[in-house]
Formats: C-alpha cells, structure tokens, sequence
C-alpha cells in the first residue's frame, strides 16, 4: 500500500478553519503535523523538513511570510508559495500586479507624504477611502469625506510611527449594493463566492458583514480566477465590489483566508477543497496515484 503524503499545517492557534482542515485530512488517510509557529526554530542553510507540503495558516502576516520564505528556501512544498502571500499581504503589491494583469480594479493614488496624500485626494475627490497597505479584517481602513478629515487622519498615521504608516494608500470609494462579494479561488477554479451583506460601508464577516450564498456567475468566476492568477495563483479569497458604473472590480485578494462562515451558505465543502488541492500538490513518488484518486471524487 501507498504511503499518504506527509502534510504539515504551520498554524499560531486551532481555530475554527484548522480544525475543519485536520478533520479534512483525516478523511483522506493523512494525519496532518501542527507546527506551532510560537515554537519554531529555523536553521538557515539546513535541508527541507520531512513534510511533502506544508499549508501555512498563521494568524501573524509576517511570521507567515518569513516562514514561507525561509521554508522555501529549505526545498520544502509550500501553500501558497511566498512570493503570492507576499504580493497578497501588501495592498499596493497587489495593485499593481492585477494592473499589470489588466483585470478591473478601482482607482488608486499612493503618496508618501501628508502633503501629497491630501493633494492626491483632493485630486481624486471626496470620499475615498484610506488603507494601510499591511492590513486585515477590516482593521484601520477610513473613509475621508471632506478636507477637515482627510487633514487629521493623515496626520495621526503620520505621527504613529512605522513606515507603513507614511505610504498613503488612497482608492475610490464605490458605491456598493450594502454588500460585496468573497469569491474562492483553488486552483483554477473559483469554487463558490457569498455575499457579505452589512449596513456599515466595510462588509467584513469579522466586523459583522453577514454572510449570503452568491451564485457563482460567468463574469465572477472569470475575474476572480484572473486576478488569482495575477497575484501567483493557489488557495485564495478574491474580494470583490459591484459598481454601479463599473461593473465588477477587484477590491483585495486574501492569501491566508478564513471560510468557517462560507461553508453553509454555499453548501461547498471549502476545507475538503483546500485539503484536496494540498494533497495534489505534494512532492511525493505517489502523487499521481493521489491525484487519480481524488479525480475519481471529484476534488
């Protein structure tokens, strides 16, 4: 009998998506390895780690992404490659890889000074919406609606400190049905897509957005799956927005994505997708055996 391919998870802390993933796994014959990325040791130089694929998981975007780095560069399999996280992580990154890639995306100004950002605002006009271009959840994204705003909001990133902080991330604001779109992307396929549905301008499920199956469209499918490709391709969430006079744009692409609150809306086995293409992407003298199998489910 085959031996399973050896599967790693390199997590921070079990949530709701890992759990779902292990008991994944296990349906398929593997028991995945929980590396805790609190205990790691990496010794730079040294060979692979005895894993066919590692799927990475962190809560922290930095520690994933020296991990991915560092793993890579150790000869190890890993999901997804760094070089996508790395792209997806950074806001600006991604904008000018799906710029590159030509696929619809709403307008974006960058600056590096208050004096700048506010003039590349003006420019743009009110309201727009500013990121920072390392961020997730939601978390400090602030809609300008007039000068008087836009004025204190860049000086308070200016005066808290950190690089990232300077790099003024400036997009239009859309004016979007109460909702967006979370459209997942494995492989080549966009697999299924829900609504997040809120009353509040940011839609996250994390701050409250509700979550509503979405059918996958012609069009939904075609831009998620192209602007997967444009950021490197793997296991993605592409955000989507609809604009009244644009049509469907892409907002951000999530690399490490959460799915516990898409499962039963969609009724598509996320995690089972996830572990699937896992598996199918292990390094292994078995893994054509492994990729028939799963053909024959229909994975």
């Amino acid at each position: 009998m085959s031996a399973p391919p050896r599967i790693a998870i390199l997590a921070s802390r079990i949530r709701a998506e890992e759990k779902y993933l292990l008991e994944s796994f296990r349906q398929r014959g593997v028991e995945p390895t929980l590396l805790n990325d609190d205990e790691l040791i990496f010794n730079i130089g040294s060979g692979p780690l005895p894993y066919d694929a590692i799927l990475e998981r962190t809560v922290s975007t930095s520690r994933g992404l020296y991990a991915l780095r560092m793993l890579e560069a150790m000869g190890n399999t890993v999901i997804n490659r760094w070089a996508t996280a790395n792209t997806c992580a950074d806001k600006l990154l991604t904008t000018v890889a799906l710029q590159e890639a030509n696929v619809a995306q709403p307008r974006c100004r960058v600056a590096f000074t208050q004096e700048s950002a506010l003039q590349a605002i003006e420019e743009m006009g009110y309201p727009v919406v500013l990121k920072p271009v390392i961020g997730s959840w939601g978390r400090l994204l602030a809609r300008i609606n007039d000068r008087d705003a836009a004025e204190a909001i860049l000086e308070h990133k200016e005066v808290l400190g950190g690089y990232q902080h300077s790099i003024f991330y400036i997009q239009e604001l859309i004016d979007k049905p109460g909702r967006d779109i979370r459209a997942f992307v494995i492989g080549d396929e966009c697999i299924c897509a829900i609504y997040r549905n809120s009353a509040h301008w940011i839609t996250n499920t994390a701050r409250g957005g509700k979550a509503e199956n979405c059918p996958i469209t012609p069009a939904i499918s075609d831009l998620a799956v192209r602007a997967a490709k444009a950021v490197g391709g793997g296991i993605l969430a592409v955000d989507i927005l609809e604009s009244p006079q644009h049509g469907l744009l892409i907002n951000e692409i999530n690399h490490t994505m959460e799915f516990r609150n898409s499962i039963a809306p969609t009724g598509v086995d996320i995690p089972g997708r996830v572990a699937d293409y896992t598996l199918q992407s292990a390094i292994t003298p078995d893994n054509v055996q492994y990729r028939n199998q799963s053909a024959s489910r229909g994975g």
